[in-house]
């Protein structure tokens, strides 16, 4: 049986992203990015077109609206997309529309208290995904790369946060070799 073989982490990779020294440096990303997702998630669910009687409506628009975006020699979305808005959410924006108001304010507390920091980053960066393919421009690239350097550096990203309590109890402890 062959032996496992490691490559070694490049020196700035290391120090970027699991180095407890540079935790101050996520922590200023993380809480722009929470702060970015948990202010629309509230007004979101505060309102009853995402979360209330209407669930849904205000959903409906923004897919229609990013349905005419489909036409031209270069679209703002794609036909593959188009075809997923309108086939997939736009039948269930009653659903979706709740799903993605929840999820921007679960997703904005958990960031901004350093909560399972690399897994929200990812959820919050599929919704930024999901906006750009729907032909919204806004802060999602910058949220997006915000949320990729936060995935890459989940290991000190919520350091100053509740990452350092909770995640040792679930196996993925933190060690003194990335303080080097």
């Amino acid at each position: 049986m062959k032996k496992a073989q490691y490559i070694n982490e490049a020196p700035l990779s290391k120090f970027l992203f699991a180095n407890k020294k540079v935790a101050w440096v996520w922590l200023v990303a993380r809480l722009y990015v929470g702060w970015a997702w948990l202010q629309p998630g509230l007004h979101k669910v505060g309102d009853a077109t995402w979360t209330g009687d209407m669930a849904g409506d205000a959903m409906k628009g923004f897919i229609t609206r990013a349905l005419t975006k489909t036409e031209g020699a270069h679209p703002d979305v794609q036909g593959w997309y188009a075809w997923f808005l309108e086939n997939v959410m736009l039948p269930h924006t009653d659903i979706w529309g709740p799903i993605i108001a929840w999820g921007e304010v679960v997703i904005g507390v958990t960031l901004i208290l350093g909560l399972f920091t690399g897994i929200m980053a990812f959820l919050g960066s599929l919704l930024n995904v999901n906006f750009l393919l729907a032909g919204t421009v806004s802060t999602n690239p910058i949220l997006f790369i915000l949320a990729t350097g936060l995935v890459l550096g989940w290991r000190v990203a919520g350091y100053i946060g509740l990452d350092q309590i909770v995640l040792p109890y679930l196996g993925v402890p933190w060690k003194n070799t990335s303080s080097s």
